[in-house]
């Protein structure tokens, strides 16, 4: 199961078929994210696991979750978007029934990601789905 949001993701990481294309355009989704205020930038927000420093903030509403994020690196700040285009949205069992290794491996992510970075995308991933799960 995939978002609208993600499914036009694939698709124009499908047209650019370059990696480098593709990595300027995960920057780009990261520049378009909405910042996420400094007044969430606090450590029960921040994510472990990750080489750059990353928020994730949840909100659930009438069942369905979202998020807001940031972090201070500008490729992660792509991932956040990223992760929100797959996950923005859903309804917390739709969360927790998203194969996200498998969605991310269609975008070839984890072939070109430093393993720091991998690490990191994981990272969130469990937060978001613990998030879910507790919710």
């Amino acid at each position: 199961m995939a978002t609208q949001a993600f499914e036009d993701i694939a698709d124009t990481f499908e047209f650019l078929g370059d990696w480098e294309d593709r990595y300027r355009h995960v920057i780009e989704l990261g520049k378009a994210m909405p910042a996420l205020d400094d007044s969430f930038k606090v450590p029960a927000l921040k994510v472990q696991g990750c080489a750059s420093q990353v928020w994730l903030r949840p909100v659930i509403e009438d069942g369905r979750f979202d998020f807001q994020g940031d972090s201070d690196a500008m490729i992660v700040r792509g991932l956040i978007a990223v992760l929100h285009a797959l996950y923005a949205g859903l309804t917390l069992p739709e969360v927790l029934a998203v194969d996200a290794p498998a969605a991310l491996a269609r975008l070839g992510l984890n072939d070109h990601l430093s393993a720091q970075r991998s690490n990191g995308l994981r990272a969130m991933v469990e937060r978001i789905r613990k998030v879910a799960a507790e919710a």
